[in-house]
């Protein structure tokens, strides 16, 4: 779903630039995002509640939700989908590829120390996952008077703090390595 999505955001930037806005494709492009995002967490609730995980389930869910989060808050920061560039900033992009180049990095370091690595989500994470979610909706709905740089603030926070944690994460497994 993620390609729909993106031909439909890129459809309605189109739409834009040409100053005759077609809001289906908006609201299409929202309803896939929201689609992916809501099966997303369904799924991840049966996993949990009816105990349907499986190794696998525990190394795709999270490049799944990675590729819906990364290539949404990538193409809204490069099409405007409203005047006067209502777009996601550069700069929030930079920051929130960046946080997960760096903890897929960490990752690197942590297999290739022959350390096993579980994967838990820390509530940090957790948070920054959803004030991102909020800068996308924030420029999907249209329906703020404050521009998309303040809701990308607050998620840029969290972005930051949750990287600091891994990273704190991965030095304390790397230290107990050297201790062990």
């Amino acid at each position: 779903m993620v390609p729909v999505f993106v031909m439909l955001a890129i459809a309605y930037g189109n739409t834009v630039k040409l100053g005759q806005p077609d809001e289906a494709l908006r609201w299409w492009a929202l309803g896939v995002f929201v689609t992916c995002a809501v099966s997303d967490g369904i799924d991840g609730w049966v996993a949990r509640r009816f105990n349907q995980r499986s190794s696998f389930g525990a190394f795709i869910d999270p490049i799944a939700d990675k590729s819906l989060l990364l290539t949404a808050v990538v193409t809204l920061s490069v099409i405007d989908w409203g005047a006067d560039g209502w777009r996601l900033p550069f700069w929030f992009s930079v920051i929130v590829v960046l946080r997960d180049c760096v903890i897929l990095g960490g990752i690197n370091v942590l297999y290739y120390r022959r350390l096993t690595v579980q994967i838990v989500p820390h509530w940090s994470g957790k948070v920054c996952t959803v004030t991102q979610m909020v800068a996308l909706g924030w420029v999907m709905l249209k329906v703020a008077p404050l521009p998309p740089a303040w809701p990308c603030a607050v998620a840029a926070v969290f972005t930051v703090w949750s990287t600091v944690t891994y990273v704190r994460q991965g030095l304390d497994l790397l230290r107990q390595r050297e201790w062990a």
